[in-house]
């Protein structure tokens, strides 16, 4: 089995493929995580920046072939 490991999405990205990738890793539904940042954002203000403090820390994926096929076509 191959190692999971936590990357931004290139396949799934709204902004810069956080949520995505959250959700790739976790195997949920990429409008739950995005719904989760807004509702964070909007309850203690902090949502956005947790955000971008993953920006900055999570890899970008090595391809551009996820869970949810390759959409290079």
């Amino acid at each position: 089995m191959a190692e999971k490991r936590l990357t931004r999405s290139v396949n799934n990205r709204m902004v810069a493929g956080v949520a995505g990738g959250l959700a790739e890793y976790f195997d949920v539904d990429p409008t739950l995580v995005r719904a989760l940042f807004v509702i964070v954002t909007l309850l203690r203000g902090s949502g956005g920046l947790i955000y971008i403090i993953l920006w900055l820390i999570m890899p970008e994926a090595s391809s551009t072939t996820g869970d949810f096929g390759d959409f290079s076509e």
